[in-house]
């Protein structure tokens, strides 16, 4: 597993490229392709199932 972290001001094709409308918004990306997506903050217990979920 891989995380990374981009500066959307620095770099707002990305944004485009995704569609990150919000920040915080965290991709989780497999085999190149984005397979879930969390938009906002949430609690730790709710980002600790979604990687759970996607390893």
């Amino acid at each position: 597993m891989n995380i990374g972290k981009i500066d959307l001001d620095n770099n707002p094709v990305v944004s485009t490229d995704y569609g990150v409308t919000s920040i915080p918004t965290i991709l989780f990306i497999k085999n190149g392709q984005v397979v879930d997506k969390q938009v906002g903050a949430v609690p730790k217990s709710v980002l600790d199932k979604k990687i759970q979920a996607n390893l």
